[in-house]
Formats: C-alpha cells, sequence, structure tokens
C-alpha cells in the first residue's frame, strides 16, 4: 500500500486513477492539483482526492506515487515544478498517450532522477473529459504499456507493474519508438481521419442536413471525434513524424479504392474490401494474432 497519492491533473484520466486506487485498498491519502482551482475543490467534493494542493510541487510533497496526468505539452513544466520535492523511493508515472517526447522532457526536468520515472500509456478513455466523468473502473480489464528505458529503477518498474496489475489492468512493456509507431497507426491516425470526416460533411451546405440522416455505424465510426481539442492538438503534434508517416499509407490505400471505383473494377474493389472486412473479422483487442 502507499501512503499518499500525488496527483497532478484530477481531469477524467487522473481522476480515475485515484478513485480506483482508493476502491482497491492501495492508497491511504491522495493529494491533488489541478491547474483549475475549480476542477481541484470539484475533485475533493466528489472524494477523488482527500487534500487540495495549492501547486504541482506541494501535491508531491511527502508522496511516495506520483500521477502526471496533463496533456503531454505540459509534462515537462509539471517535471520541473516537481523536482526539488522528488525522493529517491518515489514511484513518478504519467499516462500520455505518447512517449518518447515525455520521455525527453523527464531527462531534461529530472535529471539524474530521471530512473524513478516509469512512463506509462493506459489504452483507455471517454469521449467525455473532465473530473465529473472520473470512473474507477475506467481501467480495469485494460491494457497498460510502459515503456521503461535504460536508466529505469528496476525497483519502480516493478511497483508500476504491480500497481497496474492490481487495479485489473494488463500490463505490457516496450520501447518508447515501438510505442509511438505502434499508436500513431491504431490511435493517433484513426483521431485525425475522425476529424477530418466530420469537418468534411459539417463544412458542406447541406452538411447538417446529411448529419440528421446519420445512423448507429456513422455515430460508432466518428465517436472518437468529440475527443478533447487541447489533448489531442498535443498528441498529434508530439508524435507528428510518426502520424503523418501513417497519413500517407492511409491516402495511398483510400486512393487505390477511389481507382477502383473510378474505373468501375468491380472484382478488384470487392477484393479490396474483403481484405479489409477479413482483417477486421480476424482481429480482436489486445490480440497479437
Amino acid at each position: 500500500m502507499f501512503e499518499q497519492l500525488g496527483l497532478i491533473g484530477c481531469g477524467l484520466m487522473g481522476g480515475s486513477f485515484a478513485l480506483a486506487l482508493k476502491r482497491a485498498g492501495l492508497v491511504k491519502r491522495v493529494v491533488g492539483y489541478s491547474k483549475s482551482p475549480t476542477t481541484t475543490e470539484r475533485a475533493r467534493q466528489l472524494g477523488i482526492i482527500d487534500i487540495e494542493a495549492p501547486s504541482a510541487l506541494l501535491a508531491v510533497s511527502g508522496a511516495d506515487i506520483v500521477l502526471i496526468a496533463v496533456p503531454v505539452a505540459s509534462t515537462e513544466s509539471t517535471f520541473k515544478a516537481i523536482k526539488h520535492l522528488v525522493t529517491p523511493d518515489m514511484l513518478i508515472m504519467d499516462v500520455g498517450s505518447t512517449k518518447r517526447d515525455v520521455i525527453d522532457a523527464g531527462r531534461r526536468a529530472l535529471r539524474e532522477n530521471i530512473g524513478l520515472f516509469v512512463p506509462a500509456h493506459p489504452i483507455t478513455g471517454k469521449e467525455v473529459s473532465g473530473v465529473d466523468n472520473a470512473d474507477p473502473d475506467l481501467y480495469t480489464g485494460r491494457q497498460v504499456i510502459l515503456t521503461p528505458i535504460e536508466r529505469t529503477n528496476l525497483a519502480q518498474l516493478q511497483k508500476a507493474v504491480n500497481v497496474w496489475t492490481a487495479l485489473g489492468c494488463r500490463v505490457l512493456q516496450m520501447s518508447p519508438e515501438q510505442h509511438d509507431a505502434a499508436f500513431a497507426s491504431v490511435s493517433h491516425l484513426p483521431h485525425l481521419i475522425a476529424f477530418a470526416l466530420m469537418n468534411a460533411i459539417s463544412g458542406q451546405p447541406q452538411g447538417q442536413d446529411y448529419l440528421s440522416l446519420a445512423g448507429p455505424g456513422f455515430r460508432d465510426f466518428t465517436r472518437i471525434a468529440a475527443s478533447d481539442p487541447k489533448v489531442w492538438r498535443d498528441i498529434m503534434l508530439a508524435n507528428a513524424e510518426e502520424l503523418l508517416s501513417q497519413s500517407k499509407i492511409f491516402q495511398s490505400n483510400l486512393q487505390a479504392l477511389e481507382l477502383m471505383i473510378s474505373s468501375g473494377n468491380a472484382e478488384a474493389l470487392e477484393g479490396l474490401i474483403e481484405q479489409a472486412s477479413m482483417a477486421r473479422v480476424n482481429w480482436s483487442m489486445g490480440s497479437k494474432k
């Protein structure tokens, strides 16, 4: 059990982590800080945190586990804010969707204490954000990717594995480079496509009329377009190289379908659709098949 969680960012991801830790009996006290005082106050009202901290630095004072749940672009400034109260036994984690930029920020800000930081990416979320949507079940049954580096302390890494496992997560480890390449493909690109599609339809003169006719398939396909704009702005910029590479691959496949349509090549079009259909049928979430 941990004595104190220092929670920086009391929104959906951070708040859900605190609630899950509390429910599992893994922490005695949660001290929280958010950039918005109203968010921190609301977190206390909801029982997510026990004590409101006036700064990120004071949120980690006395903590033996720290979770940084802020937009990835704010990670370095957060590390800088807390570095003077980092202790040798502290476990520091994040929940960011990109890893190379976050680790680079940790190296610059934490320096000799970078080994205490275990980068983490829980594969979960909602299309709604904010402290009021915090949910202790958010992480249950989900994958969590840890991306340790050569300087990561093995003791801290094991603590991180134990924490996420105790919350009902399936824990995987990979390099930061592997992580960012993979999630550019299966997470960042789908968001990019969903944003573009919604803008493409809503920007047409009859766009709202078209949208009024959309059904469950469209709803499911575009659900992630309702994601937090600032969060996804930061993710896409942080992983721009890998995302643009995946976008080019997607555009090439889209153009192949367009070519079959424009040429009236029904057999080839059906073949490409069948290829996609079989790939989807054979896919299962969290499987390496």
